[in-house]
């Protein structure tokens, strides 16, 4: 039983913290976020923006051979 609603109120937190979350509207600055260079290395979105402006591209299914 203790599993149960240990379950139950994980799923009403996550819930009730999902609800608060707020979209990005266009022209919104972006969170701060971190993630791996192709060289493994973190690199921090901050950090990028600290020097100029910053344009993410992501290649989807791009199937390159790199």
């Amino acid at each position: 039983m203790r599993t149960v609603m240990a379950v139950v109120v994980a799923a009403a937190l996550g819930l009730a913290l999902v609800g608060s979350v707020q979209a990005l509207e266009v022209g919104d600055k972006a969170p701060d976020f971190t993630l791996n260079g192709p060289d493994g290395k973190p690199v921090k979105l901050g950090d990028l923006t600290a020097k100029g402006p910053v344009v993410l591209y992501t290649f989807v299914a791009a199937f390159t051979s790199t």
